[in-house]
C-alpha cells in the first residue's frame, strides 16, 4: 500500500504530536516529583519547628507551674473523725466548685497554645469551663430516643 503526500504528512504531524504529548507528560511527572518532595521537606521542618517550640513551652510552663511545687497540706492524725464527716459534704461541694473554675495555670497554658498557633501573643480576656455533653443528657430523654430509633422498621432489599 502506497503512501500519497497528504497522507506522510497527517502521519508525521500526528506523531509529533504523540511525541510531543510524551515530552511534557514526562517532564511534568518529574516536576510533580520535585514539588512534592520539596513540600515534604518544609513540612518536615514545620514540623520540627513545632516539636521544639511545644517542648520549650512544656518547660516554660513546668517552671510556671506552682501546683508541682506546692504540696496539699496533710490532714493531722489528732484530727477528730465526726469531725472530719461532718465537714466532708462542704469540702466535696468545694472541691466540685473548685474543679469548675479555670484556674490561672490552665489560662497561662491556653494563652501559649494559641500564642503559639497564631504566631503573636495573644490575651485571654475569659475563660469558663462547659459541661460536657454527657452532663447534660437526661437519661429519660435518651431512653425515649433510643426506644424511639428502635421501633423504626427497616426494610431489607
Amino acid at each position: 500500500m502506497a503512501l500519497n503526500g497528504m497522507d506522510v504528512d497527517v502521519v508525521s504531524a500526528v506523531v509529533v504530536v504523540a511525541v510531543g504529548c510524551g515530552l511534557t507528560y514526562v517532564s511534568l511527572q518529574s516536576a510533580f516529583r520535585r514539588a512534592v518532595t520539596e513540600l515534604r521537606q518544609e513540612t518536615e521542618r514545620q514540623l520540627n519547628a513545632l516539636t521544639s517550640t511545644l517542648k520549650a513551652l512544656e518547660t516554660r510552663v513546668a517552671e510556671l507551674s506552682p501546683a508541682a511545687t506546692i504540696r496539699p497540706a496533710a490532714v493531722p492524725a489528732s484530727a477528730p473523725v465526726a469531725k472530719a464527716e461532718a465537714t466532708a459534704p462542704a469540702a466535696k461541694a468545694a472541691v466540685q466548685q473548685k474543679a469548675e473554675e479555670v484556674t490561672p495555670e490552665m489560662l497561662v497554658v491556653i494563652a501559649a497554645a494559641v500564642t503559639a498557633f497564631m504566631g503573636k501573643k495573644v490575651r485571654i480576656r475569659s475563660a469558663k469551663m462547659l459541661q460536657s455533653p454527657y452532663e447534660i443528657v437526661n437519661p429519660w430523654s435518651q431512653q425515649g430516643r433510643v426506644f424511639v430509633q428502635a421501633s423504626h422498621n427497616l426494610r431489607s432489599r
